[in-house]
């Protein structure tokens, strides 16, 4: 299990990570585009995987990581259940989704 605050800490430490607001959620862009939005009332992040990524992840337990509903889930949006993950893989599992839009050509 792991805490909005550690998920903030988390995602913060990468460069040129900027925090706002999205839907009144609390939403970490790189290069002006989210890569991880914490859902705080229902306690889990999505983060923006590519569909290959997202795979592996609910592959390996959706109970933790599960598909947005929808388009979004289809493109590799991803639920997190914060009172299930532990921390090391969630680390892995975000900076997947930093790298997934900071090396990305705009």
């Amino acid at each position: 299990m792991i805490t909005i605050d550690t998920v903030r800490e988390i995602a913060l430490a990468f460069p040129g990570t900027e925090e706002h607001t999205h839907w009144d959620r609390p939403a970490f862009r790189v290069k002006k585009k989210i890569f991880a939005t914490i859902w705080p009332v229902e306690n889990k992040v999505v983060l923006i995987l590519t569909p290959a990524h997202q795979s592996v992840y609910t592959d390996l337990d959706n109970q933790i990581f599960y598909p947005v509903d929808g388009g979004w889930g289809r493109k590799g949006a991803t639920y997190v259940d914060l009172s299930k993950v532990k921390k090391a893989i969630f680390k892995e599992a975000i900076s997947l989704a930093w790298n997934k839009i900071a090396i990305r050509k705009q």
